[in-house]
């Protein structure tokens, strides 16, 4: 991953009432309080049992950069009611998170409710201006990269290997939003994505086709300006590319057995042109018009048009209709095409399938029985359907070694106080049992030994 800061994470990316609560404490002359608090969840999103921690790295570099500019003196000047004091503005200029120490789970780390992914130890005014930044740096990663392992682990219990690819960044909320689903996407177990800045700014690999409206602009062989193709491995140019991919859609209807009227013209010719611009990387979108009687047959006779120019085509995509059908559908053409023409690597091509894919459509997909290779997740991955915010709270656990604790009636909202170890205990054979929580002067727990626990909220 790449070590770019996003712009908008600064000190001001915060709410207001962290910044009145810095002034009070200064004015109650609390500058030398040190505060131990905690960043912890209270369920697990998606109804599961699990969560991956994510947003470490991004905390890390707000750390780094921390510091108030002089536009934001300004802007807090303006903004804060003119009996602040002036002396307040000195103080925000020249604090740094110098004396601030955090202890974190390994980023990536499975976690689990009430186990603090971040303590956070310093000065009480600094700690508590990290808040509402840190929150918001962990809560949606976590949650995204949570949201991914889900989607990776229904693929895995799928009848073949599948690859997924991130798709989101039109229906994300908003650019940043977009960003994040991209890179946590990513961390969460997915392939790549069809974010460029993305790709550009975290090293993620970047895939994409084309839309609907490249096939639905062609009308017929007219809108082919330039048919010339290269030879792969040969001193050759095909001027008559279209004329070859129409022999082979005449050859191939006779062996499929689709109707002459069925195949569109002007899909044939999109196919065509952009086989032109990709033919190394040609992965065609093949129901804008209609899968089985057009879009297969077109897809297939240009990639056996390139095949007899040295080149390999990659595969098909299918974005609407019954996709376990369909995708098996295109899987035995592509046998039939390679068993009838003695194209072996014909039957292996890739089958991708879109539209607004959710977790239980891929279970719903595996239970059918599909063809899928690859899976485009969009929507419902990056808006994180299900559940839309995790739930991460930041609570004052410990102030100049005192251990403070929260009370409510709500038993859920009561926090368990003072600074915090925490082991995760594993079975004999490897399994992970449960995490215990010990105050930090307590001997830790020793392998083959019993060790007592309680549950802080339950009562026997």
């Amino acid at each position: 991953m790449g070590n770019e800061q996003n712009s908008v994470v600064q000190p001001l990316l915060t709410d207001l009432y962290q910044i009145n609560m810095a002034y009070a404490y200064w004015k109650a002359g609390r500058i030398e309080d040190q505060a131990v608090f905690d960043l912890f969840f209270r369920k697990s999103p998606f109804s599961g049992e699990f969560t991956i921690f994510a947003g470490l790295s991004d905390c890390l570099k707000f750390l780094e950069n921390f510091k108030y500019s002089e536009s934001d003196i300004d802007y807090l000047k303006k903004t804060l009611p003119s009996h602040v004091e002036p002396d307040l503005y000195t103080y925000l200029a020249n604090l740094t998170p110098k004396d601030i120490k955090i202890h974190a789970m390994q980023e990536g780390s499975i976690a689990f409710p009430r186990i603090p992914l971040i303590r956070v130890e310093g000065p009480l005014i600094v700690a508590q201006l990290l808040e509402t930044t840190l929150l918001t740096l962990v809560n949606f990663a976590s949650l995204m990269t949570t949201n991914a392992a889900r989607y990776r682990i229904a693929v895995e219990a799928g009848p073949r290997r599948v690859q997924l690819l991130e798709f989101g960044l039109r229906r994300a909320q908003g650019p940043d939003g977009g960003l994040s689903a991209s890179k946590y996407a990513y961390v969460g177990g997915f392939d790549g994505t069809s974010n460029v800045l993305a790709g550009k700014l975290f090293n993620i690999p970047v895939k994409g086709t084309h839309a609907h409206s490249y096939v639905m602009s062609f009308t017929g062989a007219e809108d082919l300006v330039n048919a010339e193709i290269k030879h792969k491995t040969e001193d050759y140019v095909e001027k008559k590319f279209y004329e070859k991919c129409l022999k082979w859609a005449t050859k191939l209807a006779v062996h499929l057995k689709i109707m002459p009227d069925g195949p569109h013209d002007g899909e044939l010719a999109a196919f065509a042109s952009y086989a032109i611009a990709f033919p190394d990387e040609f992965l065609a979108l093949i129901d804008t018009y209609d899968v089985s009687k057009s879009g297969i047959l077109n897809f297939a006779a240009v990639a056996m048009a390139l095949n007899d120019l040295g080149y390999r085509a990659l595969g098909v995509r299918i974005d609407s209709g019954d996709l376990a059908y369909l995708s098996n559908i295109a899987r035995e053409t592509f046998e039939s095409v390679s068993k009838e023409f003695s194209v072996e690597w014909f039957a292996s091509l890739i089958i991708v399938a879109s539209n607004d894919i959710n977790e239980d459509t891929i279970l719903s997909l595996n239970n059918q029985g599909h063809s899928i290779d690859v899976f485009g997740i969009g929507t419902h991955l990056v808006t994180c359907q299900k559940q839309p915010a995790l739930g991460c709270v930041y609570k004052l656990v410990e102030i100049n070694g005192n251990p403070k604790i929260k009370l409510s009636q709500d038993v859920e909202k009561v926090t368990m106080p003072g600074k915090k170890t925490v082991f995760r205990l594993y079975s004999n054979e490897g399994y992970a049992l449960y995490d215990l929580l010990q105050r930090p002067d307590e001997n830790p727990p020793e392998v083959n030994k019993r060790v007592l626990c309680r549950h802080p909220f339950q009562v026997s």
